[in-house]
């Protein structure tokens, strides 16, 4: 999407739906290089694509990746999120990057947790003001 005011369009509905996430690596293990970020952010932008999602921004540190999706309301971000974290973890491996078996073993790239924030729009405190100035029929 160009603009982050783009609205999208469903069958039934209209949306503008975004999750933060931020996947850290199994032991908190400093494994990535900018080689293997550049690689997971082709791999995050696939992974969403199949689920008629958009990685709008990703980055990360060593230890860490943040990615911005805007997703459907169909998609359910768990599941979104084990597709992303599964999928990338089997095509990192494949890649048999250097230090990654050295630092990470028994078959895991991620740690099992995630953080998941929804972030966009108007704040809660706006929301909750126009929700509650709205005119209630007698």
């Amino acid at each position: 999407m160009s603009n982050d005011n783009d609205i999208r369009h469903g069958r039934h509905c209209v949306f503008r739906i975004h999750v933060h996430l931020v996947f850290l690596t199994k032991y908190r293990r400093n494994v990535f290089t900018k080689a293997m970020l550049d690689d997971l952010r082709g791999i995050f932008a696939s992974v969403c694509t199949d689920f008629e999602a958009e990685l709008v921004e990703f980055d990360g540190e060593d230890d860490h990746v943040h990615l911005l999706v805007n997703y459907p309301p169909k998609v359910a971000v768990s599941v979104l999120v084990n597709s992303l974290k599964g999928g990338s973890s089997r095509v990192i491996r494949k890649k048999n990057y250097p230090n990654l078996h050295k630092k990470l073993w028994g078959g895991a790239l991620w740690s099992p947790s995630y953080f998941a924030g929804s972030c966009g729009g108007a704040p809660i405190s706006v929301i909750r003001q126009y929700i509650e100035q709205q005119q209630t029929p007698h």
